[in-house]
């Protein structure tokens, strides 16, 4: 049954009694990094137009759980209307939680080759951003496939395979990182999920040919959008007002998806089921950033600058509830040239 996709599980990549090395191989990170988006698919279906019961939309949010009292920001010449820049991630990370999502939807530009030294979005949610949500989020739903046994090895081999194309220009700590945030978030108390695609994605991603990478991103938005309504109906049944946190690649938790992309993301069907009170929010590394047609069209991209403020966490909010924060630069090893 659907349902029990996102049970705990006995024997699943989080605590599990299985070699982390076999956890890994059978776990992929499908979603590229912003930069690498495919071109736009076909037009998308139209939502499901259902609303989560017990969801309501208050007329002003009220202030999340220990975020009452909200650290100071500076507004700096420079940053300009809907930004403000603050002394640490946590920091902005608080504002974020200030407007009390039911569903917060976090996306990141994933770690690429050729940046030792620089810590990943990843690890800095883990480490950093992820111990503000300690009592505050039940569940934390991750893009990473988890191969279902009762498909064909043969297929799973094959739709792998096909994936390389995406993740070879990805660090390959990304999926040991994933695998740790999960950990990470179980010893918190909130609840790690994975996605369990049924069988017949992998003959839909393999029948789709020279589209099987947008195949791949649809089936991550459907398989998200599916398990974000399963657990908020959970959350209505327990009476809990607890924050149901969906990570993976930006893109898919966009609330405004551009035209040509509205297959690839759950973020509107997020903000219907939450009658509005879905958060998009991205994590963006710096030193990933690039001046290439895929970041400059992102919507906080002409208001960031890069030498102003290095050391400060940046907040943009480019629309109603979505969310850009851009990490304060990686400090350069001592006898290093400083960052461009």
């Amino acid at each position: 049954m659907a349902r029990d996709r996102i049970a705990p599980r006995a024997q699943g990549p989080f605590g599990s009694t299985r070699p982390a090395a076999r956890v890994a191989a059978a776990l992929l990170a499908l979603a590229p990094a912003c930069a690498t988006q495919p071109g736009p698919p076909a037009p998308a279906a139209a939502g499901s137009g259902r609303a989560s019961p017990g969801v309501s939309a208050p007329a002003r949010a009220p202030a999340a759980p220990g975020t009452a009292s909200l650290p100071a920001a500076r507004v700096d010449d420079g940053c300009g209307p809907g930004c403000t820049l603050f002394d640490s991630p946590r920091d902005a990370f608080a504002r974020v939680l200030a407007d009390a999502p039911v569903v917060l939807a976090v996306g990141e530009a994933h770690a690429q080759r050729g940046t030792p030294g620089v810590a990943s979005a990843t690890k800095r949610f883990t480490t950093e951003l992820l111990p503000e949500l300690a009592g505050k989020s039940s569940d934390l739903l991750l893009e990473l496939w988890f191969a279902n046994p009762k498909c064909s090895k043969q297929k799973v081999k094959q739709v792998a395979k096909r994936q390389e194309a995406v993740t070879r220009p990805q660090a390959d700590t990304n999926q040991n990182e994933f695998i740790a945030l999960g950990d990470a978030a179980k010893a918190l108390g909130i609840q790690p999920h994975v996605l369990t695609p049924a069988c017949k994605e992998y003959d839909a991603i393999l029948r789709a040919g020279p589209d099987d990478v947008a195949s791949m991103l649809e089936m991550i938005a459907r398989l998200t959008r599916r398990d974000v309504e399963l657990l908020l109906e959970r959350r209505r049944k327990s009476g809990s007002e607890s924050i149901i946190v969906a990570y993976g690649g930006a893109m898919h938790n966009d609330l405004h998806p551009r035209p040509g992309f509205e297959s690839f993301t759950f973020g509107p069907a997020a903000s219907e089921l939450t009658a509005g009170r879905a958060i998009e929010l991205d994590l963006i590394v710096p030193e990933y950033i690039k001046d290439t047609p895929s970041w400059r069209a992102l919507p906080w991209y002409a208001r960031y600058a890069p030498t102003l403020h290095p050391d400060r966490t940046w907040l943009i909010e480019s629309s109603k509830g979505s969310y850009a924060l851009i990490f304060p630069r990686s400090a350069a090893p001592a006898g290093s040239a400083p960052a461009p």
